[in-house]
C-alpha cells in the first residue's frame, strides 16, 4: 500500500487537470486500495486502435496526463521516420476530435506537444465526424493525424486514434515504435507545451470533404429516397445534411432527441445503432412519416446504420447486408478495382466480386487493414462500417455511405422497388448468406482469456449437426494473413470466427451461414433454415467456449 500511495502522489504531482487531480487526491486520501491499485495496475497500452478507455485519473484511465504522453511519443516517432507511411509534408500534423468529454482538451494538448516538439499543428475547427479527418490528413498532406474519439462507446470512455499519412490508421510494426516512443517518457516536466503556436482550421477542409463527396455519386442519379436520420448524440448531423443536400436529395427528417452533441448520450444505454434500443427513437419517427429508410451514423459518424420497412414494422439491416448492397451498387455502376473486407464479414462479398470479375481480399478485422488492399476501391467490415470513396477517405466514412446507399435507394424506388427487393435477388443469384453474432461483454477480462483457451484445447467438432472440417487458429497466420488472435472454424456450409474484441472488453463471435436458394419461391424457407441453423450454431459454440 504505501508504494501504491508514493506512485499515486507522483502522478498527482504531474497531473495537468485539476479535475483529476481532485479525483486523485480523494481516492489517496480515501485510502481506498483496491481503486488505487485498478488505477495504477499498469498502463493503457497504445496499440493498432491507439488508446481507449474509461475517463479518469491514473495510468489505467483516459486523461490529460496519459494523452500529453501519448502525443509526445507519436512526435518523437515521427521525427525519427519522417515520411515513410505518405505525406508530403513532414512537419504537419492535423488533429480532429469529437464531442466527448475531454475530447477538446485532449485535441488541445495535442497541439501543444506537436508544436512544442517543433512540429506544426493544425486543429479541425470544432467537433466533426472522424471521416473528415482521415480526409484532410490526405488532403493536406499531413504525415500524420490524431481524431480524439471513443466512437461508439459508453460515455464514460475516450479515444486517441492516430493515422499515418496515407490517411490510413496504424498498424505495426508503427503501433509499437510509438508504444517505446511513449513508454521512454520519464515525466511530464520533459515534454515542452507552448500556450500557442498552433493553427486552428477554417472550414476551408470541411468544404474540401463535402467537394469531395460529389465523386460518389453518379452523375443525372435518381436522389429521390426520403430519410428519416439520427445522429446518436454525436457530431454527424450538420455535415451529414450538408452533402445531401449539395447531393439533391430530400431534407432528412431528423430524431429531434439524438440530433444534437450530447457526451451524456441520454436516450441510450450505449451509443451505437447496433446495441438493443438504441435506434428505437428513429423507428418512432420512421412510424409517423413513413420514409423510404431510416439511416444512423454512430457518435463519430464512421459508421452507417440503414434501416428499412419489412413488413409492417422497421428492422435494421446488418452491416453485412449493406455492405453487399452497395457492392452490388457499385457493380452496377461500372465500378473497377479490389473489392476487400475482414475475415468477420460475409463471404457474400466474394461471391458478388468473383461474379463481376473483380479482384477481392480478405483482411484481418479492422479497416487500418482493409484501407491497405493495393487498388482498393471498395472495402466495408459487418460493424457498420464502410469506404466507398478510397481515394478521399481511406477509412470508413458513415457520411458517404449515407449517400451511396441513399442513391441506391433512390434508383430502386423509380423502379418500384426496395432494398429488401435486391437483398432477395443477390439471395437467388449466390445463395442466401447469413449471418449473426454472439457477442459476450464482461467486467473480468480474463473470462475471454479462459473461454479462448478452452476453445483452442478442446475446439468443437460440430455445430448446429454440421461438421467442422476446417479448425485454424489464427495466431499462427495463414498463407494470406498475419498472426492474430482469433480462432477459425469452416464448416459444410457455414463458417464461425471467435476473436476477442480490440475495443470493448467483449468476446465476439461472427456467425454465417450459406443456404442454396433454386428459385424465388424458395426463399422464405431458406430463410427458416437459416435462422435455425444460426440459432443452433449460437447455441453450441456457447457452450463449447463456456460463456
Amino acid at each position: 500500500m504505501h508504494d501504491l500511495i508514493a506512485r499515486a502522489n507522483a502522478w498527482l504531482a504531474e497531473d495537468p487537470d485539476p479535475e483529476t487531480r481532485a479525483e486523485l487526491a480523494e481516492l489517496i486520501g480515501s485510502g481506498d486500495e483496491k481503486e488505487l491499485a485498478a488505477r495504477f495496475a499498469g498502463t493503457l497500452q497504445f496499440g493498432t486502435a491507439g488508446l481507449r478507455g474509461e475517463l479518469g485519473a491514473g495510468p489505467m484511465r483516459m486523461n490529460r496526463n496519459v494523452v500529453i504522453r501519448a502525443a509526445a511519443g507519436l512526435a518523437a516517432y515521427l521525427k525519427k521516420n519522417g515520411t515513410p507511411h505518405g505525406g508530403s509534408d513532414a512537419g504537419l500534423v492535423v488533429i480532429g476530435y469529437d464531442a466527448r468529454h475531454k475530447s477538446a482538451d485532449f485535441a488541445r494538448d495535442t497541439a501543444a506537444v506537436m508544436t512544442g516538439a517543433g512540429l506544426r499543428a493544425a486543429v479541425l475547427p470544432r467537433p466533426l465526424p472522424t471521416p473528415v479527418l482521415a480526409f484532410a490528413i490526405r488532403h493536406l498532406g499531413a504525415v500524420a493525424g490524431v481524431e480524439v474519439t471513443a466512437s461508439h462507446n459508453p460515455p464514460r470512455d475516450n479515444g486517441y486514434k492516430v493515422y499515418l499519412g496515407d490517411g490510413s490508421q496504424i498498424v505495426p510494426p508503427a503501433d509499437a515504435g510509438i508504444a517505446a516512443e511513449i513508454d521512454a517518457i520519464a515525466s511530464l516536466a520533459d515534454v515542452p507545451r507552448p500556450e500557442s503556436g498552433w493553427e486552428t482550421l477554417d472550414d476551408a477542409v470541411l468544404d474540401a470533404y463535402l467537394a469531395r463527396t460529389d465523386a460518389v455519386l453518379a452523375a443525372g442519379s435518381p436522389r429521390t429516397a426520403r430519410t428519416v436520420y439520427t445522429a446518436m448524440h454525436g457530431v454527424g448531423k450538420d455535415v451529414l445534411l450538408a452533402a445531401f443536400a449539395r447531393a439533391g436529395f430530400p431534407e432528412p427528417v431528423l430524431v429531434a432527441e439524438q440530433a444534437e452533441p450530447d457526451p451524456d448520450f441520454p436516450t441510450v444505454a450505449f451509443p451505437n445503432p447496433e446495441e438493443p434500443g438504441a435506434m428505437d427513437l428513429a423507428f418512432g419517427r420512421a412510424r409517423a412519416t413513413d420514409p423510404d429508410l431510416v439511416i444512423a451514423n454512430d457518435p463519430d459518424a464512421d459508421r452507417c446504420a440503414v434501416a428499412v420497412k419489412d413488413g409492417a414494422d422497421w428492422r435494421m439491416l446488418r452491416g453485412d447486408e449493406v455492405g453487399a448492397l452497395l457492392a452490388a451498387h457499385l457493380v452496377r455502376r461500372g465500378a473497377r478495382g479490389t473489392f476487400a473486407e475482414s475475415i468477420v464479414s460475409s463471404s457474400l462479398l466474394g461471391r458478388i466480386a468473383g461474379k463481376a470479375g473483380l479482384p477481392y481480399e480478405e483482411t484481418l478485422t479492422g479497416f487500418k487493414w482493409i484501407a491497405r488492399v493495393d487498388g482498393l476501391r471498395y472495402g466495408y467490415e459487418e460493424a457498420l462500417g464502410y469506404c466507398v470513396d478510397p481515394e478521399g477517405v481511406r477509412d470508413k466514412d458513415g457520411i458517404t455511405a449515407a449517400l451511396l446507399i441513399t442513391e441506391l435507394a433512390s434508383g430502386l424506388k423509380e423502379e418500384g422497388r426496395t432494398l429488401l427487393d435486391l437483398l432477395d435477388d443477390l439471395a437467388v443469384e449466390h445463395g442466401l448468406h447469413a449471418t449473426d453474432q454472439l457477442s459476450v461483454r464482461v467486467q473480468d477480462l480474463s473470462l475471454i482469456a479462459d473461454a479462448m483457451r478452452r476453445l483452442r484445447e478442446q475446439p468443437p467438432t460440430r455445430l448446429a449437426g454440421l461438421a467442422v472440417t476446417r479448425a485454424e487458429d489464427l495466431t499462427e497466420g495463414t498463407e494470406t494473413l498475419p498472426p492474430t488472435d482469433g480462432l477459425r472454424y469452416t464448416l459444410d456450409g457455414a463458417r464461425v470466427i471467435v476473436r476477442p474484441s480490440g475495443t470493448e472488453p467483449k468476446l465476439k463471435c461472427y456467425l454465417e451461414v450459406v443456404v442454396p436458394v433454386p428459385a424465388r419461391t424458395d426463399l422464405p424457407a431458406a430463410h427458416a433454415r437459416a435462422k435455425e441453423l444460426l440459432e443452433a450454431v449460437k447455441r453450441d459454440l456457447s457452450a463449447a467456449a463456456g460463456i
